[in-house]
């Protein structure tokens, strides 16, 4: 059973049409009780960082979430923020983060090379996965482009967690992956079949 975690933010019906296009069982989860079955999380997430984390916070379900995948292992991507949130914290605000993956969002415009670029960064990029990265180890051909919408960026503190990046004005860590936790900073559910196929390597890892 794939979990899409409902906190009050992202476009939770956008990743269940998805998932039923794949024809992949999925179903949204607002309640720890919703979390008990989960073989795989989803954590979307939009907006600003601080009011994600508390959302999630007040939800109710921030200590199952660490129970299944900081106990369980239980497999999870996040989302845009929902990647940010997996950070031990953010620039963009003062709340802490999940902490499940090393590192701290930052934002493009305290870089001088990104700092004069149209903000956010929106639209349609390439991603330069690593080589040994499971999400991209089947069905991308040349060319891929998936669908970003952000002014800030995970910024990993141990590079080999760095799945794949991307550019803008700067070379930023746009995937993840540390184990069986997973984020991906572009919008799969807006990605057309780049998307799918991204979500679609992550259930059957």
């Amino acid at each position: 059973m794939i979990c899409i975690v409902d906190y009050g933010v992202g476009n939770i019906q956008a990743f269940l049409n998805l998932f039923k296009r794949l024809g992949i069982e999925a179903r949204r989860a607002d309640n720890p009780n919703a979390l008990s079955d989960a073989a795989r999380l989803v954590l979307p997430g939009v907006g600003h960082f601080d009011h994600a984390m508390q959302r999630l916070n007040d939800s109710g379900m921030r200590s199952k979430l660490d129970e299944l995948v900081l106990g369980l292992q239980v497999p999870v991507v996040g989302i845009c923020v929902g990647m940010q949130m997996l950070a031990q914290g953010s620039d963009e605000g003062t709340l802490p983060g999940l902490n499940w993956v090393p590192g701290r969002v930052r934002a493009f415009s305290n870089y001088p090379s990104s700092a004069h670029l149209p903000m956010p960064h929106m639209g349609w990029n390439d991603l330069q996965p690593c080589p040994t990265s499971k999400l991209f180890s089947k069905g991308f051909e040349e060319g891929a482009q998936f669908y970003f919408l952000h002014s800030f960026f995970f910024d990993a503190k141990d590079k080999q967690d760095v799945a794949a990046t991307a550019h803008y004005g700067l070379d930023f860590d746009a995937v993840v992956s540390r184990g069986h936790i997973h984020g991906v900073q572009c919008h799969p559910e807006k990605s057309h079949h780049w998307g799918e196929q991204l979500l679609k390597n992550f259930v059957e890892l």
